[in-house]
């Protein structure tokens, strides 16, 4: 009886391409490190919302304003507490003045006496009557920062005559 061997399998000299398995992984890898990395280096992470800067004020500021941006904080040691809150300053020819000022006084119903129009919870800082109040954020004030009425309100509560407001 004749038993017949099997041929030896001949192997091929080609270089071998990675399987699709391999090349996966290595996506998989290269994606989940650029993903952790990312952030470290600078990169926009996909999906993520651009941080805002904080408060251009000093820390003995007790109240905070950035006309640039039309934002405002509350402020206590350095920190806000309460902010960024949307905001609406002068319009043009009735700048709102940058400047380091002093809480001159408080009115919960004020009435502008120049203008007849309701500022409720007016916070006043200078004397030329420019104040924190509640107000409209569609249109440019004659000065004023309004405010919605929930932070007009946290205004009027926190700040008291004496305490610094910036406006940048």
């Amino acid at each position: 009886m004749v038993r017949h061997r099997r041929p030896l399998a001949v192997r091929d000299s080609r270089p071998r391409r990675p399987s699709w398995r391999v090349a996966a992984l290595v996506g998989a890898t290269a994606l989940i490190i650029v993903a952790l990395a990312g952030p470290a280096l600078g990169l926009p992470v996909l999906g993520a919302k651009k941080a805002l800067p904080g408060p251009p004020c000093t820390s003995s500021a007790i109240a905070c304003v950035d006309l640039n941006s039309q934002r405002a904080w509350l402020m206590r040691d350095g920190a806000a507490t309460r902010g960024p809150v949307p905001i609406s300053s002068g319009a043009k020819g009735y700048d709102t003045p940058p400047g380091t000022f002093k809480v001159m006084r408080k009115s919960r119903d004020h009435v502008s006496t120049e203008y007849g129009t309701p500022m409720p919870y007016s916070v006043f800082f200078t004397p030329d009557g420019i104040a924190f109040h509640e107000g409209s954020l569609d249109t440019a004030s004659a000065g004023c920062i309004r405010l919605q009425r929930d932070d007009a309100i946290a205004f009027f509560d926190t700040l008291q005559v004496g305490d610094e407001v910036q406006v940048r």
